[in-house]
């Protein structure tokens, strides 16, 4: 992601923030007030839920300065994942407010208090719904267009304080209405419903921050364009590690022919590298090089006939990477073994058992690869 686009990233970001921070305190206030004249727990806490989202937001604001600062000698990949690690505090802060509400309703339910509701509560409580529906939309759509946890999950911690708020406003119409204090058991409800989001939220941000499979789209549309090149035989192997929202840096394996120079190579290196950070912004700090075998009918019969012994096994992805050096009396190549294999290491050991009793006079490299982004 180029500097002019960090900048605006950054700016977007902190935009939204302060609507939802500035919104927020408004609607502690007059919750907060309204709540206490009315005697109505519900109200107050929902308006603890309001302060909390907005110290979420202001969180997400120092989160996002410091994720956008530049790279040093000690974080030479820049510091884009602490991003992650705000929407976790915010998540963190979603469970609590769900948690918050909770005791709350089991307190009002064991020592119930009569509260004393006015129109003025129902309008300050329709406001706040309206607000707060809005506020989730914005916020939501904003941190989707730019890939920002933070504030995809400040937009649904939002939602839920409106429907927090919904339960509120018709316990108090059914109070007001029919005389029965329904708040403490409706409040209690919609908290775990927050409690569950607040944990759905947490489990997205810990598998970002310990980095999980890379969007399928995007690795495909990665290889298919580096397999466009007119030297490149296979593409394999493509990692990809993000640093950040947008932010990726990769390695990946080609197939060429053997009957290629280093300059050759070098020149499809650079290629490949360039097409691919501008059209995706990925940086592939490495392109690995597989050679194929053109020139030893011996080596391309051998690859078949060890195809054949692979593939006989249930669970292989894939195989590639073969190369066969008679002169030196050595096979290599890499397997891929499905994840859904309980015992993958057990598996690999049996094909380079069943290969190594074929080929006894060769020395096998056989690399147990991970189906980290196909």
């Amino acid at each position: 992601m180029t500097n002019n686009k960090k900048t605006h990233r950054e700016k977007i970001v902190i935009r939204a923030s302060a609507i939802s921070i500035i919104a927020n305190f408004i609607l502690v206030g007059f919750k907060a007030l309204v709540g206490f004249m009315s005697n109505s727990i519900a109200i107050i806490t929902d308006a603890i839920n309001n302060l909390s989202d907005a110290l979420s937001s202001i969180i997400t604001v120092i989160g996002t300065k410091l994720a956008g600062k530049a790279p040093d000698r000690k974080h030479p990949y820049g510091y884009g994942r602490i991003e992650y690690m705000t929407a976790f505090i915010v998540s963190a802060i979603v469970l609590y407010a769900g948690a918050t509400a909770l005791v709350e309703s089991v307190k009002k339910i064991i020592t119930p208090e009569s509260p004393d509701y006015t129109p003025t509560t129902l309008i300050v409580l329709t406001a706040g719904i309206i607000i707060k529906f809005a506020l989730g939309l914005y916020v939501k759509r904003i941190g989707k267009s730019i890939h920002s946890d933070s504030l995809v999950a400040s937009g649904a911690d939002a939602f839920n304080d409106a429907v927090l708020s919904i339960s509120v406003l018709a316990s108090a119409i059914i109070y007001m209405v029919f005389n029965i204090d329904l708040e403490a058991y409706i409040s209690a409800l919609v908290s775990f419903f927050i409690i569950k989001t607040g944990i759905e939220l947490i489990k997205d941000s810990v598998n970002n921050i310990l980095s999980t499979r890379v969007e399928s789209s995007l690795s495909r549309n990665i290889k298919k364009e580096i397999a466009k090149d007119p030297d490149v035989e296979g593409v394999f192997d493509l990692i990809l590690t993000d640093y950040g929202p947008d932010k990726y840096l990769g390695s990946v394996h080609i197939e060429v022919l053997d009957t290629l120079t280093v300059a050759n190579i070098d020149k499809i290196s650079r290629r490949i590298t360039k097409s691919i950070i501008e059209k995706y912004g990925v940086i592939l700090h490495t392109v690995g090089i597989y050679s194929i075998n053109t020139k030893d009918n011996k080596a391309i019969n051998t690859r078949k006939d060890i195809e054949d012994i692979v593939f006989s096994h249930q669970g292989i992805l894939q195989m590639h990477g073969f190369y066969m050096d008679d002169s030196d009396k050595t096979i290599s190549f890499d397997i891929i073994i499905d994840f859904a294999i309980p015992n993958r290491e057990e598996l690999y050991q049996h094909i380079y058992d069943e290969v190594q009793s074929k080929y006894k006079d060769y020395a096998l490299n056989i690399t147990l690869d991970l189906d980290a982004n196909d």
